[in-house]
């Protein structure tokens, strides 16, 4: 399972040590959970600390993702295959 968790914090200017001391783990402790099997509670808090819903978390093959350039503020559109 893949997650988008980093490409939320990075859209949202919150560093991952930031976001694990938030929900009170460590950055490592958060790393490993994120690679092995996390809880449905630790996404919980991690989805709540970024204000986005659990599925949001999930990277979806076939899906397309919207980003806004930084430069001019348009939506880039990005297909996920």
């Amino acid at each position: 399972m893949e997650f988008r968790i980093k490409e939320i914090c990075k859209a949202k200017g919150v560093l991952f040590k930031e976001l694990a001391e938030q929900i009170g783990v460590t950055d490592v402790g958060l790393r490993q959970s994120l690679k092995g099997n996390p809880t449905i509670g630790t996404l919980e808090k991690v989805a709540n600390v970024l204000g986005v819903e659990v599925s949001e978390l999930f990277a979806s093959s076939g899906s397309s993702t919207a980003i806004t350039c930084p430069h001019c503020g348009k939506d880039i559109n990005i297909k996920v295959e």
